[in-house]
Parts: structure tokens; sequence; C-alpha cells
């Protein structure tokens, strides 16, 4: 007996292909920071070079173009990532080393952190989300070996630690701290035995601190946040200046385009401090509804991540998990270096800061993030059809046997 598939699952099931909740999350996101990039940068586009939305347009094309990426990696399948996962590591490497090539990686305020074709391309960006593609098919990869072999473990902590020395020389100190944080978020969830983290840390911090103490820079940004009113219009500038926007929001800010600071005051107002233009802009409230904005980003990426493992799809389970905690640090990096909680990194904010490199590396990952729902929705799809047309069955079968009785 041939029975016909479950209209009703198969309909439910096309709906729920697309996660609207996180794209319409997202998307909020983007044209909120938009709006705030063609805010903070008028001051300086008219300055520099006479075009006040200069920043902000090319802002936009920047998004045109992460919205186009975003589509083509939502059409790839996940066996298709996890297949090129290590060809997608091995690029990252070499972009990180042609930054430190003369003649091709291009140095902006004392870092040489971006490669000049034509556009500028910020390698780092681009190898957070290949080293988060790479870990999720070598933790399926290994299975439950990497609970019990330390040889295991070692290799994602090494593939970080090589990351890091090509992203110190730079420096870039805020990469290096998401993605090797990142690495090891991923190891825990993955099911890393505790004691193998408490002997690497044993290990590591020592090593870690004696690199910022020998280096003049690195130790001045780092315990430079905690008393920024010592050298306030030298080395704590930025730091200050942003404090001050902050200050000036109150609880409702001064209304949009009406910041103070933007103008010559702020360093980097529409890229690193666009959160305390914001702050100053829009206040307290407006804080907290981009908190809660990234906070519920978070979150769904990380149900996307738990709905996959249940299903079954591992590598897109750590895919998910992965993006979610870089999008999450990243942002709690940024918001606490311009509120003086933390020190300054040079980090952006996902989707919010102006910058082409960071959009379009944020916007593919979360395209396959979105790729994973569809994915696991598929899954869910065809055990849904197989329990129903189990069951269907084995009403037919029954009621032929009541028949035959």
């Amino acid at each position: 007996m041939r029975l016909e598939r479950p209209m009703a699952v198969s309909v439910l099931t096309e709906r729920q292909s697309v996660d609207w909740v996180l794209l319409g999350l997202v998307f909020a996101l983007a044209m909120l920071g938009l709006v705030m990039v063609f805010s903070a940068s008028i001051a300086q586009a008219e300055r520099i070079l006479e075009d006040a939305t200069y920043y902000g347009r090319l802002q936009s094309i920047y998004l045109l173009i992460g919205c186009m990426a975003a589509l083509v990696a939502w059409c790839v399948p996940l066996d298709t990532l996890e297949k090129y996962s290590p060809l997608l590591l091995v690029i990252g490497f070499a972009l990180l080393l042609l930054v430190l090539v003369p003649f091709i990686g291009k140095s902006v305020n004392g870092s040489r952190r971006w490669i000049q074709l034509g556009l500028s391309f910020q390698p780092s960006e681009y190898f957070k989300l290949a080293i988060i593609i790479y870990l999720a098919g070598y933790f399926v990869r290994k299975g439950e070996q990497i609970r019990s072999d330390l040889a295991v473990f070692i290799v994602p902590l090494a593939i970080a630690g090589i990351a890091a020395v090509l992203l110190l020389a730079e420096p870039d100190f805020g990469a290096t701290f998401v993605i090797t944080a990142t690495a090891v978020a991923m190891m825990f969830v993955a099911g890393c035995r505790l004691w193998h983290f408490i002997i690497t840390m044993l290990i590591v911090m020592p090593l870690a601190i004696l690199a910022i103490m020998v280096s003049p820079y690195r130790k001045s940004r780092l315990l430079s946040f905690m008393n920024p009113w010592d050298d306030p219009f030298a080395t704590d500038f930025q730091l200050t200046q942003s404090l001050i926007a902050v200050g000036r929001g109150s609880w409702d800010g001064v209304g949009i385009g009406n910041s103070v600071q933007k103008m010559a005051y702020l360093p980097e107002a529409h890229t690193d401090f666009v959160f305390a233009v914001f702050a100053e802009e829009m206040g307290f409230i407006g804080v907290a509804v981009l908190v809660v904005l990234f906070s519920l980003i978070v979150a769904r990426c990380f149900k996307i991540a738990r709905d996959a493992d249940r299903a079954g799809l591992l590598f897109g389970s750590h895919i998910a998990t992965g993006v979610g905690f870089w999008l999450g640090l990243q942002a709690f990096i940024n918001i606490g270096a311009n509120m003086g909680v933390l020190p300054t990194k040079g980090i952006t904010l996902p989707l919010f800061s102006y910058g082409g490199s960071s959009v379009l590396a944020v916007s593919v990952a979360v395209a396959i993030v979105m790729r994973v729902h569809r994915e696991t929705a598929k899954l869910t799809q065809q055990e849904l059809t197989r329990s129903v047309t189990e069951r269907m069955e084995a009403v037919a079968i029954n009621d032929m046997a009541a028949r035959h009785v």
C-alpha cells in the first residue's frame, strides 16, 4: 500500500526553513548600525573628504555586498563546508602571513592589519569564521577522542596559538583574544575535560602575562583603562572622550545627529567607538535596546545549535555555537572598552561599526547559521514524515486485520 506524504507536515517545515526571528534581529541591528555610521561619521567625512555622507554610503555598499555573500553562503550545503574546512583554514593562515609582507600589508595607526587590494581587506575577520568552521569539522571527526586523548585536545590550541603569534605580530590583540577564547569555548562545549584546560591555563597564563609586560605598548593598552584620567590628553584621550560621550547621553540621549563628541573630539567615532556616539545620542534606553538585540541574536544562535545537536547535525551545532560565542564576546568587548570597563583593543561592534571586512564576515557567518537551521528543519521534516507514515501504515494494517477477522 502506498501512502501519500502528509501535506501539513511539509508545509509547516517549508515555512520553518528560514529562521525569520534571527533574520529580523540581524536586519534590525544592521539598519540601526547604518543610521549610526551616517550620524557618527558626518564630521570626519566633511572635514577630510568634503562629503558628509561618504562613510555612510560606503557602509550601505558593504551591507549590500554582505547580503549577496550571505545569500551565496546560505545556499552552500554544510557537507561541502565540512569537506573544505581544512582548505579554508589554510587560506586563512596564508592571508595572515600576507599581512606581514611589505608592500602587501597596509599599516594604519601603527598596526599592519590590512591587505590592500583595491579596497582594504582585514584577514583576521575572515580567520575568525575559518577557524570556527575548521574546529566544527575537527570535533565531528574526532568525536569521543577529544574527551580522552590529550594529543587531540592540543591540536585546536596549537592552531589558535599559531594564529595568535601571527596576529600579535601585526599587532592585533583584540582579534587574538576573540579567536583564542572562541576556540576554547567551542572545545569546552565539544566535551573537553576540565583538567585539560586547567593544565593548559597554568602553562599559557604566565607566558601571556610575560608577553604583555615586556611590551610597553601592550602594557600601556592593558593598564591605562584602570585610571584614564591620569593622562586624559595623550595615552587615554580616546577613552576619556568616549566616557564623556556616554555620560552626556544620560537616560534618553541628546537625539540622533546631535552628538558633540563626534565633532572631532572622539577619534574613530564611526568605527571602534561608534557605540559611544550611540550612547550619547540615544541614552541608556537606546543602549538597553542594543544590548537586548545582541543578547537575542546570541541566544538564537545557541538555540539553533541545540536544535541541530538534537537532530544529529553535530557539525552545524558546533558552527552555530562558535558564531554565537564570537558575536557575543566581540560585542561585550567593544561595549566594555567604550565604557571603560575593559582595555581598548581596536575591535569592531559586529554589524554596527563601520568596516567592510567585519560586515562581510559576520554576514556570511549568520548565513551559515541560518543554513544550519535550514538543514535541521529538513532533518526534522524527514523524521516527522517518517513517524506519521509509520503510524498511518500501522493504522492501515490494523484496519485490514480487523476486516479479515
